[in-house]
């Protein structure tokens, strides 16, 4: 009686890792509703605020969504080709351009207090993406070195 237990419980368990999870996209300027109200939350944001901060993640989030989208079709096209240095450059530049326009964009909206409370959080948040990304990095590797031991 135990053994069937314990292979119902295994049984169960393996059945709900092995199910995909569904990934429900929200609309970006439901994205951008969100993002404001926890902002708001965070920073006590006024309500001049509150509409130029929606205004700044609706944009955000518009921009990523089309990115999203155009790297989608491109997979399902089988477009898409192994990155160059010179493309991962050009990239990241990109990506810290947009970076530095937002927190200049941040800080015309932010008071001196908001601005300083917002810069920590978003190094946190960028902390823990990092660490993540790290532990998916380490994790590949592993798998990698695996196939090329058999």
């Amino acid at each position: 009686m135990k053994k069937v237990i314990l292979i119902l419980v295994l049984f169960i368990g393996f059945n709900t890792i092995a199910q995909k999870r569904e990934i429900k996209e929200i609309n970006p300027e439901q994205f951008a509703t969100l993002s404001t109200k926890r902002m708001t939350l965070d920073l006590d944001l006024n309500e001049s605020q509150q509409t130029k901060i929606y205004q700044l993640n609706l944009e955000n989030a518009n921009a990523r969504k089309s990115k999203m989208e155009a790297h989608k079709k491109a997979m399902e096209n089988g477009e898409t080709k192994k990155m160059t240095s010179d493309d991962r450059f050009v990239m990241q530049n990109k990506m810290l351009d947009h970076q530095i326009a937002q927190k200049k964009k941040m800080k015309s909206i932010l008071t001196n207090e908001q601005f300083e409370k917002w810069e920590k959080m978003s190094k946190k948040r960028m902390g823990m993406y990092e660490r993540k990304r790290g532990e998916k990095i380490e994790v590949d590797r592993m798998h990698k070195m695996k196939k090329e031991n058999k």
